[in-house]
């Protein structure tokens, strides 16, 4: 049995971004690597006997393993790291960064090869970030980009990537549609109420400018959460169920993964504020439009041929939302081609993947890992 350990991968997180990572993740590993079993942790959250988002702690782990955790990470044969998708970046702040890259050189350091798998590499902004991601990255085993800019900004750091492909959620099983819906627009409560990445009043304009817009179109709208309800503040639920009961629309807050991706294979369009909202809708057979806050959206779904992306920071982003309803028809007719460039890129994953371990099981012999407590 190969065991391999999946960080920062949840399948019980409120954000379904991360289960479709993980489920992703694992779904490649399988189809790569014979006899694996998959193996999810979230910070304290899973098998570990301590928190791995705590650098002092790995720290005081690799030398004194007093609560075990030297001991748990040698159970694994590989690391699949995809760093919730888009952390691997210094945005949202340098302590995550640090953490992350932490976990990866415990890792390391346990004789445990990392393996950087489909992720978003930058925007590094600062030098220590820079510093950072290019000490994580030179000690990797393998680097998967999941865009080309994301490779670009790698290469940057002296490090090339070993494949650029696309997300994870590509490698996913297309469910049956739950119901018929005509159009599904994905509110973010994080934008709806902060300012971390626009300011949230011209986010609301937005949204209710889309909304009016789609009412005078004669749409029928579905609102969605995609990230559930918990007690953290990225939370949808709170702000569609609002919306909803302000605009007299249905809102849907699904169970699970599952429940989501059935509702979105059903829909006739999406419009989407969470990346992993749009990508889960193409990725079922669903186009999708997605209003995009940072840089990780455009680059990913132009290397497979989807260029309908809309920038909430533009100038008129509700007019570039209707420009593209105008062609629908074109979104629909496309969407084929775009789902079939992202099989061949899952593909040729699973295939660098099974050659890498294949490889790597040649050397395992001859790996001396650090002794473990008795």
């Amino acid at each position: 049995m190969v065991r391999v350990l999946v960080p920062w991968a949840d399948d019980l997180a409120p954000n379904l971004g991360l289960r479709a990572l993980y489920r992703g993740s694992a779904e490649l590993l399988r189809r790569a690597i014979p006899n694996v079993e998959v193996v999810a942790q979230y910070y304290s959250r899973g098998s570990a006997p301590v928190n791995i988002g705590s650098p002092k702690t790995l720290l005081r782990e690799l030398v004194l393993n007093s609560r075990g955790a030297r001991d748990w990470m040698a159970r694994f044969d590989l690391v699949f790291d995809t760093r919730m998708g888009d952390s691997f970046a210094d945005h949202y702040g340098l302590d995550r960064l640090v953490a992350h890259s932490a976990l990866a050189e415990f890792a390391r350091l346990n004789q445990v090869p990392v393996v950087l798998g489909p992720q978003t590499i930058g925007p590094f902004q600062s030098r220590r970030g820079r510093l950072v991601a290019s000490w994580s990255l030179n000690r990797a085993a393998l680097v998967v980009a999941r865009d080309q800019v994301s490779g670009d900004a790698a290469a940057s750091l002296g490090r090339p990537v070993d494949l650029v492909t696309t997300d994870v959620v590509f490698a996913l099983p297309v469910p049956d549609p739950s119901e018929q819906l005509d159009v599904v627009v994905n509110v973010s409560g994080l934008l709806w109420e902060h300012d971390t990445h626009l300011p949230k009043s011209r986010y609301r304009e937005t949204v209710h400018s889309l909304l009016d817009e789609l009412s005078r179109r004669g749409r029928e709208v579905t609102l969605l959460a995609h990230v559930l309800d918990s007690p953290y503040p990225d939370n949808d639920v709170p702000t569609v169920i609002a919306l909803a009961a302000e605009r007299n629309l249905r809102c849907v807050v699904p169970s699970g993964l599952d429940e989501a991706r059935s509702l979105l294979r059903g829909a006739r369009l999406v419009l989407g504020s969470r990346m992993h909202a749009c990508l889960n809708a193409i990725s079922v057979g669903t186009p999708a439009i997605p209003l995009a806050y940072t840089r990780k959206f455009a680059p990913l779904l132009d290397g497979i041929g989807w260029p309908y992306v809309v920038e909430l920071g533009a100038a008129d982003p509700t007019g570039g939302v209707l420009d593209l309803l105008d062609r629908e028809a074109e979104l629909h007719e496309q969407l084929a081609r775009t789902r079939l460039l992202a099989e061949a890129q899952m593909a040729e994953l699973v295939n660098t993947l099974a050659g890498f371990w294949a490889a790597e099981r040649g050397d395992t012999r001859s790996r001396a890992r650090l002794p473990r407590s008795s």
